[in-house]
Formats: C-alpha cells, sequence, structure tokens
C-alpha cells in the first residue's frame, strides 16, 4: 500500500517540540498544571493537536501543532503560557529543550486490514 497524504500535520502548519526533564518530587503538582495548559492550547483558535509522551529514563516529549505562525505565535505569547514557563524554569524543570519548525512535507502510512 504506497503512502497517502498524513491526517495530521499538514504543509504549513507549525510544529513545536518540547523536550523536558521534571525535577525529583515535582510529578504530582506538575501534572495539574500541564493538563491545564493542554486545555489551554486546545482551545485556542489555530490548534491543530497535542500529544505527549515519556521514556523510561525520564525524558518527556510534547509535540504540539498549530495551523500558522501567527496561530503558534498567540500560543507563545499566552499570559497563561507565559507564566507557566516561569513556574517551569523556577519549580519543574531539571532541563528543556524547545524546537519550532514549519511543516514542509507529511506522508503516513496505515497497516492494511487482514482478513
Amino acid at each position: 500500500m504506497p503512502l497517502r497524504d498524513a491526517p495530521g500535520p499538514v504543509p504549513g502548519q507549525v510544529v513545536t517540540v518540547f523536550r523536558s526533564r521534571l525535577r525529583d518530587g515535582c510529578a504530582d503538582t506538575y501534572g495539574p498544571l500541564a493538563a491545564e495548559l493542554g486545555a489551554a492550547a486546545r482551545s485556542l483558535p489555530g490548534f491543530v493537536d497535542l500529544t505527549e509522551s515519556s521514556a523510561p529514563d525520564g525524558e518527556r516529549v510534547t509535540v504540539v501543532t498549530f495551523a500558522s505562525w501567527e496561530a503558534h505565535r498567540a500560543w507563545r505569547d499566552d499570559p497563561r503560557h507565559r507564566a507557566a514557563q516561569a513556574r517551569g524554569r523556577d519549580e519543574f524543570y531539571e532541563e528543556y529543550s524547545i524546537q519550532v519548525g514549519e511543516c514542509v512535507t507529511a506522508r503516513a502510512w496505515t497497516r492494511p486490514a487482514t482478513g
């Protein structure tokens, strides 16, 4: 089966990859704030997708997609987001990195159903 256009990110959308490691002992406080911020991001015009995962070694990865640079900047500059960023540096993160880019191409593949 050939590749098809991806159902998620499409060319022109803005994708942010946020990688982090939490400090010891803050997961219980961090969780509710992360959920609140996720809901805030989802409520903004131009929001496309947000997914989170964590690895056994403690690395956490959040991928957020917005429809445009304008929508991305609106989230970047949102006062709730800015306040959470400062709190993250003060209380939660041991380290983090942020990569932001425009989706140039997107492809997907799904295994065909059998039987």
